[in-house]
């Protein structure tokens, strides 16, 4: 009897060091009474989450976000870069082959700072408690966040690039310019304004300076959402906007130069059309990057901040698009304090 007894607790014992074994190497499901849920990743954003091998081996979606907690190097990045990664991550990782696997997340700057703050993301109803080596967003303001929190201290500036409209090909509706998106006859779609860098930081901005933000968002910012009844805000990303040019639903809308130039390589049936260098705002739209603070991988974080100021991510970059930064922006500097609004 009092073996039987004993058996049955040692099993239960067994049992329970076995279970905690396991939830070391698989991600914790989430819980509805959990204190801090992490950020969600949105649906059907597999091609977002991706670990790069140089064996030429690319995982995504949930196996990338189970691989990227032994990653040699996390990077989670504004999602506008998300063509010209490839490239940038092989001229990366042939001039440094020990950063043999590379974790990348291509997601709008705001969705991914929520994520860094709260501590990692929730995807298809797992918790994945990760954090990057490197962050990247469209705007020294988010990374001006991250220094008050005391997780970020040093930046570079390594990219500039446009805004353009973005047209179905031969531009039915002859858009010449910005004012054109006030005609009553005209659909506009926008980057949504709570989580797109390009809108919270840029298009608004662009917008408010010629009085024409009011009439076109309503006062409302959503996402996913009817504005006004010909003014759409995207749900996710402004990669959105072909589709709604493509399928008739839109008109209009305002994306980077470089997102149009690569829609196009993709045999996507859209075109831009220019703005002037004050409402393109090429002489004030900077890439900003630094590492984290007790970044896991320190030595290839800093690894990867020097290769951005090499020639051949400058070239990788430029291939795709994007406008070269100039020698002076690409070393690293102190995050400068916010400053007060008045």
């Amino acid at each position: 009897m009092f073996i039987k007894k004993w058996s049955g607790i040692l099993a239960v014992i067994l049992a329970l060091a076995m279970a905690g074994c396991a939830s070391v190497h698989e991600p914790a499901k989430a819980s509805a009474t959990s204190k801090a849920a992490l950020e969600k990743v949105p649906a059907d954003k597999d091609h977002d989450i991706s670990v790069y091998y140089t064996n030429g081996k690319v995982v995504h979606g949930a196996e990338a976000m189970q691989q990227m907690a032994n990653a040699k190097l996390v990077l989670w990045l504004a999602g506008n870069q998300f063509f010209a990664m490839p490239e940038v991550i092989e001229t990366f990782q042939k001039a440094h082959p020990e950063v043999d696997s590379v974790g990348l997340i291509t997601l709008p700057p705001g969705l991914i700072l929520n994520a860094i703050n709260k501590g990692g993301w929730n995807y298809e109803g797992m918790d994945y408690p990760l954090s990057p080596d490197i962050y990247a967003s469209v705007n020294l303001g988010h990374l001006q966040t991250l220094k008050d929190k005391g997780r970020m201290d040093s930046y570079m500036v390594y990219l500039h690039n446009r805004l353009e409209l973005e047209v179905a090909e031969g531009n039915p509706k002859k858009i010449k310019g910005l004012s054109d998106l006030m005609k009553p006859d005209v659909r506009v779609m926008l980057p949504n304004p709570i989580t797109e860098g390009i809108m919270t930081f840029y298009i608004k901005k662009v917008l408010i300076n010629h009085d024409m933000w009011q009439e076109l968002s309503g006062g409302k910012e959503c996402k996913s959402c009817q504005a006004t009844p010909r003014v759409y805000f995207t749900s996710v990303h402004h990669r959105e906007i072909p589709e709604g040019l493509s399928e008739g639903t839109a008109d209009v809308g305002i994306a980077w130069a470089s997102e149009i130039a690569n829609a196009r390589k993709q045999g996507l049936r859209i075109e831009g059309v220019a703005l002037s260098d004050e409402d393109s705002l090429v002489n004030e739209v900077a890439y900003v990057t630094g590492s984290l603070e007790k970044a896991r991988n320190a030595s290839a974080a800093q690894a990867y901040l020097a290769f951005l100021r090499t020639q051949a991510a400058q070239d990788a970059y430029a291939q795709h698009g994007f406008i070269r930064a100039k020698a002076d922006e690409l070393a690293l500097k102190p995050i400068p304090p916010k400053v007060a609004e008045k």
